[in-house]
């Protein structure tokens, strides 16, 4: 009843793990594995070693998670420890990978292709560094040719993940699918923003803003889940504040033939993955779905 395709990948259940949760280590995803997950998704991986930024990084606060993680890496060419566990995982996993530049996209996923992931999710969107993620993402043209450059470089399946904070995301997603993307991964995170501590009079954030992300900007993603199926043709992951089976099927509704799973696990522990599928498979049989395929893009009929 649960299992769905993405980009052609099968799937045991429609959870993915989201890239930059639970992600940083073979042990964690395998433990990950064990809990449910029907696919995982790496931590990205860049193109030089990088600390990210200082603590705090990540604030919870009542309506979901601010993050400014600040994109740490061991870079691409020191993880051969990690790429030799990961072939014990027997669900899919995703590599998701960011550059500085077109050129650091292309090197870094020809690289990670050769490592045979089932699929390479393209980080052109993350809203908590100074250097990287807008650059890609804002604009049709250059998030098509990220795309174009990699796909030339890659038998991997390729998937974008993409911004909300751009006003032309039907634009950006339907430039990524023309330039060959096999799906797309939308969203990463809201913002930035800003959380004051009203003591010290300063941001806690030592990097001051960061992306939210939690039940927050659940609606948000369905509305950009939505558009891009209205968009394009190829599969969708959809992410953004899913914590339960209701918000999973909310997403699917839009247009989603998978959702990411991340700041779940802060609210509901490593068994979210389970949870999820559970209510999810429930409510299907409340409502007489059969299969995810069924439910997929039904809140536009």
């Amino acid at each position: 009843m649960l299992k769905t395709k993405l980009a052609g990948i099968k799937l045991k259940n429609p959870t993915v793990l989201c890239s930059g949760i639970l992600g940083t280590s073979a042990a964690i995803l395998k433990r990950v594995e064990r809990n449910g997950a029907g696919a995982l998704t790496l931590k990205s991986i860049g193109p030089q070693p990088r600390e990210g930024h200082n603590n705090p990084t990540v604030i919870a606060y009542e309506s979901g998670l601010l993050n400014a993680v600040g994109l740490s890496t061991p870079g691409y060419k020191n993880m051969e420890e990690e790429w030799k566990e990961l072939q014990d995982i027997k669900i899919p996993v995703i590599a998701s990978i960011y550059g500085g530049s077109i050129e650091e996209f292309v090197e870094i996923a020809e690289f990670v292709a050769e490592k045979k992931p089932s699929m390479i999710e393209l980080n052109i969107s993350c809203p908590n560094t100074k250097k990287h993620g807008q650059l890609f993402g804002f604009e049709p043209d250059v998030a098509g040719e990220v795309v174009s450059k990699v796909k030339a470089v890659s038998k991997v399946p390729i998937m974008p993940k993409l911004t909300p904070n751009t006003p032309k995301l039907k634009e950006v997603a339907k430039a990524c699918e023309d330039a060959g993307a096999d799906a797309i991964a939308a969203i990463n995170t809201v913002g930035p923003g800003m959380i004051i501590d009203i003591e010290t009079a300063k941001p806690i954030l030592h990097f001051k803003t960061g992306g939210l992300s939690g039940p927050a900007i659940r609606p948000i993603a369905v509305r950009c889940v939505y558009d891009i199926y209205e968009t394009v043709n190829i599969p969708i992951l959809g992410m953004g504040g899913i914590t339960n089976g209701k918000d999973a099927m909310e997403v699917l509704m839009a247009g989603a033939n998978a959702v990411g799973i991340g700041s779940a696990t802060y609210y509901r522990g490593i068994e979210a993955f389970s949870l999820v599928s559970q209510e999810l498979e429930t409510l299907m049989k409340e409502q007489g779905y059969t299969n995810i395929k069924e439910i997929t893009g039904t809140a536009h009929e």
